[in-house]
């Protein structure tokens, strides 16, 4: 990993704990993947478009209908636990 990835990686965390209000270090909890029979969402405010058979990192369980995850890029998630299935 380059320097310049090193902190885009970094950047993103940040972002991340000051838009869900995330505190301490972010782990990786366990890896889900978005039903491939799900219809395809868009998202909107702290929700990310649904891709069908994407798998996601899940950082925090808040409740039993919403997920805290993040994608492959980085970008996060929430309220994903309906269409979420173990990886």
């Amino acid at each position: 990993m380059t320097l310049k990835e090193c902190k885009k990686e970094e950047k993103a965390d940040r972002e991340f704990q000051k838009k869900f209000k995330f505190e301490g270090s972010i782990n990786v909890l366990t890896r889900m993947m978005v039903d491939p029979a799900v219809t395809e969402k868009r998202g909107g405010g702290k929700n990310l478009p649904l891709r069908r058979g994407e798998i996601l990192d899940v950082i925090q369980f808040t409740n039993r209908e919403q997920i805290l995850c993040r994608n492959n890029q980085r970008r996060c998630k929430s309220g994903v636990g309906a269409e979420a299935l173990p990886a």
